[in-house]
């Protein structure tokens, strides 16, 4: 790849917009949900991931439920729902992921993911 290519993929990466949105990690087996919220959809996929594959995720039952259902195979990363409105600012879509991930707790019976 030459260097023009190159800038423009790395141009084009810095740019793009990071989905916002719900998340859960559900338990295949048992069907077992574990819900948060995130600024960045994909990073929270591979951090979450990661971590759990190392053994070293800070919620403990989350990480307990991983290892009891056999890692990467037994659980699978659900994106509950997205934030569509780009016109919110900091605090509302601080507010608004609150108030959604709440709504997704109660509504599966989860726990929190994080």
């Amino acid at each position: 790849m030459d260097k023009s290519h190159r800038r423009e993929a790395i141009r084009q990466y810095k740019e793009r917009k990071a989905p916002v949105g719900i998340f859960a990690l559900r338990c295949r087996a048992t069907g077992a949900a574990f819900v948060g919220a995130s600024r960045n959809l994909d990073g929270q996929r591979n951090s979450s991931t990661f971590s759990l594959r190392l053994g070293s995720h800070r919620n403990k039952a989350l990480q307990a439920a991983w290892n009891a259902a056999g890692g990467e195979a037994g659980f699978e990363f659900v994106v509950l729902e997205t934030l569509d409105d780009e016109d919110l600012g900091p605090i509302g879509r601080d507010t608004w992921l609150k108030t959604r991930e709440r709504h997704w707790r109660e509504t599966l019976g989860a726990q929190s993911a994080i």
